[in-house]
């Protein structure tokens, strides 16, 4: 699970800076960045999907003392 939730991040990072070297390098009207940072949101959000889902059949146990 850990392997799952690296390769996330990574993902994540990797779209946050595709995103802002678009953002930086773009010309006017491109789409890219929009792309780009739109694909990051949607990596975040199954990633805590997944995390949720993960908690809920016990694969991960949580803190809670």
């Amino acid at each position: 699970m850990k392997i799952v939730v690296l390769a996330f991040v990574v993902l994540i990072i990797a779209s946050l800076g595709s995103a802002l070297y678009f953002l930086v390098t773009g010309q006017s009207g491109s789409r890219r960045t929009l792309k780009a940072l739109a694909l990051r949101v949607g990596l975040s959000v199954t990633l805590f999907l997944l995390l949720m889902a993960a908690y809920y059949f016990g694969l991960v146990q949580g803190r809670i003392t």
